[in-house]
């Protein structure tokens, strides 16, 4: 891929003057494409997201004070209800953001490789080191404290995640009856989080974990979606772009394996991924701007052109090969 056609420079410009007009982000962008074209996944690079958390996708940002929130795919809807703080006697608010999509990617694949390995408790996580590496393997210190860091960050969204109770709800329609199914789950209705007394703003290291709730367990190991860390990393600072990838990559599978192209229109996508960026014109912006970077970081990825919203052609490829 030319660089001078992924930022829209022209093509006349000197390589020196290029390179000035490269923000930072661009040029961490450029340094994944060129690795991810360059060397195959291999497995340490796997990752995995559940393939509910793909089609209905976590607030991007703070709901506020709401005594619930919900994200709607056609009929299917995720509920989340905060946790409560008992120390501070209020909510601890509702997972936003990259850091809780990030957490349920390690979530995830740590519950998949326990699971794999045959664990006498698959559910029980170890938050330690094993965390702090995910994280630090995506460009982010799990250590370092400060107002404004990664650890505290890391913390907050934590508490909100583990705390939360998420419920997906399936509204079903025939000419003969009219009906309601739900699964209500506990992302993790047990665990110890230990903090640093000399720094507060510290992750949690030695001693920490959590068990995911059984129900959680099941939902996110039982189709799991296959994602490049590699990409993850390049992505890690944009909500939107996660989960674009996230449903792309989910996507591109499915027309890959039918032989037919996906197609999903703006008012759908809007739904279900960005119904809290207001007008779908502002969205569609938004969308549009996220794909030019994923483009650049998912060279197996393949778009159509039918107009209206984003159609997967069935040449693309999955991020990396499923289970």
């Amino acid at each position: 891929m030319p660089l001078t056609l992924a930022f829209g420079e022209r093509e006349s410009m000197p390589d020196d003057n290029k390179h000035k007009l490269l923000t930072r982000a661009q040029s961490k962008l450029i340094d994944a494409s060129v690795l991810i074209f360059g060397e195959q996944a291999t497995k340490k690079d796997a990752a995995f997201i559940a393939r509910e958390l793909v089609q209905v996708s976590l607030p991007h940002s703070n709901p506020g004070n709401v005594p619930a929130w919900q994200r709607r795919n056609g009929n299917t809807t995720l509920v989340i209800q905060s946790g409560w703080n008992a120390d501070k006697g209020k909510s601890y608010g509702y997972p936003y953001g990259t850091i809780p999509r990030l957490l349920l990617f390690w979530i995830t694949t740590e519950a998949i490789r326990n699971k794999g390995r045959g664990c006498e408790n698959p559910r029980r996580l170890e938050l330690g080191q094993t965390l702090s590496g995910f994280m630090a393997e995506l460009g982010l210190d799990p250590n370092r404290g400060g107002k404004r860091s990664d650890a505290k960050r890391l913390r907050d969204q934590m508490n909100r995640l583990f705390q939360g109770k998420f419920s997906f709800h399936k509204h079903q329609q025939d000419k003969s009856r009219d009906g309601h199914a739900w699964l209500n789950m506990e992302v993790a209705p047990e665990g110890e989080l230990w903090w640093s007394m000399k720094d507060s703003q510290q992750t949690p290291l030695w001693g920490s974990w959590i068990e995911l709730g059984q129900r959680f367990f099941e939902a996110i190991t039982a189709v799991p979606v296959p994602i490049d860390i590699r990409v993850l990393r390049a992505l890690k600072r944009s909500p939107l772009a996660l989960d674009l990838y996230s449903w792309l990559t989910f996507e591109a599978f499915r027309a890959h394996k039918s032989g037919k192209p996906r197609y999903e229109t703006w008012t759908q996508l809007h739904a279900h991924i960005g119904s809290e960026y207001g007008r779908l014109d502002n969205f569609r912006s938004k969308v549009k701007a996220a794909l030019r970077k994923i483009q650049i970081v998912y060279p197996s990825l393949k778009l159509g052109r039918k107009q209206g919203g984003i159609e997967i052609l069935p040449e693309s490829y999955p991020a990396l090969q499923p289970r």
